[in-house]
């Protein structure tokens, strides 16, 4: 059954990509949508109780993770991944009416969009001052604000749909530095795994038992040996051990349904020193044959004969 929370957090305020892909959600869009400052914000809210779920940023095609959501979920939240919406992102400058590039002195974003397009910053823009927003809407907002009051030499960096709610307009568009800028979101609850549909993945949190020579690929080992897909590897440090000691981040094609997932997963709980379960939820974008369904089915004849040879020992 799907998940259909009543109340959701989201990055805000309005005018976000998290809301544009949000609301792309049929099912979610008719939710009662409570917008927030930052991603701690957002996650603060669902632990809490005081929504039902959140949405948040987790991956960016240009930029890779999107790490102060990826290390909130891994070392802060007890919070279930439900499901992940991919968006593609055009990023636009954000101005007053009657604003040039040359007039610009200072451009307010998000540190995630600023990276997306520095190098087009630094080519059009290279005297302009960047400064931090909580959020790409968050900066159209403040622009507009800032702009109403007389300063016209300010500019954000936001999606185009915030000009109208800030009272901007676009003075340039779709300025990300390199072709195909998507943008990976997640909706997160307390509880509860959504069931397998046969297009999922599962994400997961391995913590080394020790650092050692080989102490990754025995890691990669489980999933590898089941033809298990890994959709997404990265490290973070543990922030306990000093430099050096670092955790895996792992994001797989399949569902903790699968017999399979579930023995990479038990392997790997027995084995290494810790594993946090992250979620098994629906995959975004169009379906794709695996060669883990042909392997799912071979696991289960190979475990139907075991039973068969374990039935026939004399008890």
């Amino acid at each position: 059954m799907t998940y259909t929370p009543q109340r959701i957090g989201f990055l805000g305020p309005f005018g976000t990509f998290t809301e544009q892909a949000l609301v792309s959600q049929p099912d979610l869009s008719t939710a009662e949508l409570v917008p927030f400052r930052s991603v701690p914000d957002v996650l603060d809210a669902v632990a809490a109780g005081e929504v039902d779920a959140g949405f948040v940023p987790i991956e960016n095609s240009i930029e890779g993770t999107v790490n102060f959501t990826q290390d909130a979920l891994i070392f802060d939240y007890e919070l279930l991944i439900q499901r992940e919406v991919v968006l593609d992102i055009e990023h636009c400058l954000l101005a007053a009416a009657d604003a040039t590039l040359t007039s610009i002195t200072t451009v307010l974003s998000i540190p995630v969009a600023t990276a997306q397009c520095s190098a087009w910053l630094r080519n059009n823009m290279g005297t302009a001052e960047v400064h931090a927003a909580n959020s790409t809407a968050d900066a159209a907002r403040t622009a507009g604000e800032r702009i109403a009051g007389g300063d016209t030499t300010v500019a954000a960096l936001a999606p185009a749909n915030a000009a109208e709610l800030y009272g901007l307009e676009v003075l340039a568009r779709d300025i990300a530095d390199h072709a195909g800028n998507q943008t990976r979101f997640v909706l997160v609850a307390r509880e509860g795994i959504p069931a397998s549909t046969g297009h999922d993945k599962t994400g997961i949190v391995v913590f080394q038992r020790a650092d050692e020579p080989g102490s990754l690929i025995s890691i990669l080992q489980e999933f590898a040996a089941r033809r298990i897909n890994l959709s997404l590897l990265s490290s973070r440090p543990t922030k306990e051990g000093g430099l050096g000691d670092y955790c895996f981040i792992m994001y797989a094609d399949g569902h903790i349904e699968d017999e399979l997932m579930a023995d990479a997963l038990r392997d790997l709980h027995t084995k290494q020193g810790g594993v946090k379960f992250l979620g098994s939820y629906p995959a975004a974008g169009q379906q794709a044959h695996s060669a883990r369904e042909h392997a799912d089915a071979r696991w289960q004849q190979a475990d139907d004969w075991i039973n068969d040879l374990r039935s026939n020992i004399r008890r």
